[in-house]
C-alpha cells in the first residue's frame, strides 16, 4: 500500500530529468497523433497506459485494456470532412522524471487544411516500467 503523504508530495525532480521527460513524453503524444491520423486504433492503444482514463466535463470513461475504440469512429470522423489532426501547441505545465501534464491544443482539418474544429485538452503522460504512455485525457 502506498503511503498517502509520499503519494501526494513526491520528491522534487531535478530540472534535467524533468526536461528529458518532457521530450520523451512529447514524442509519445506525437506517435499517438501519427497513429490517429493513420486511423490505426491498435497503434493508438500502443501509446496509452491501461487502465486509461478520459474525462469529459464531469463524465468519466475508463478503459481497462486495449481495444475499446468505438467501431466506426474514424468513418464518422471522415464523414464530417476530417482528414488529419494537427497540433497547434503542446505545453508542459507540470513535469517530473516520470510524469508530464500537457495542455494540448490541436485542430481537426479537412483535406485542404481548412480547420473544422479546434480543441484544447489536458493530457497526462507517465513512464511506467520504462515506457511512456498517455494515462489520462481530459476533454
Amino acid at each position: 500500500m502506498t503511503d498517502f503523504a509520499s503519494f501526494v508530495a513526491p520528491e522534487a525532480s531535478a530540472d534535467a530529468a524533468a526536461s528529458d521527460a518532457i521530450g520523451e513524453a512529447s514524442a509519445c503524444l506525437d506517435r499517438f497523433t501519427e497513429r490517429f491520423n493513420a486511423c490505426d486504433t491498435a497503434g493508438m492503444d500502443g501509446e496509452l497506459h491501461f487502465p486509461h482514463l478520459m474525462l469529459s466535463g464531469a463524465d468519466r470513461l475508463e478503459w481497462q485494456a486495449p481495444g475499446h475504440h468505438p467501431a466506426g469512429f474514424f468513418e464518422q470522423l471522415m464523414a464530417s470532412g476530417w482528414r488529419r489532426t494537427r497540433y497547434q501547441s503542446k505545453e508542459a505545465v507540470l513535469a517530473s522524471a516520470d510524469k508530464v501534464h500537457f495542455v494540448v491544443s490541436y485542430t481537426r482539418e479537412d483535406e485542404a487544411g481548412t480547420v473544422l474544429s479546434t480543441h484544447r485538452n489536458l493530457w497526462i503522460a507517465t513512464r511506467v516500467d520504462g515506457r511512456w504512455g498517455i494515462s489520462l485525457r481530459s476533454y
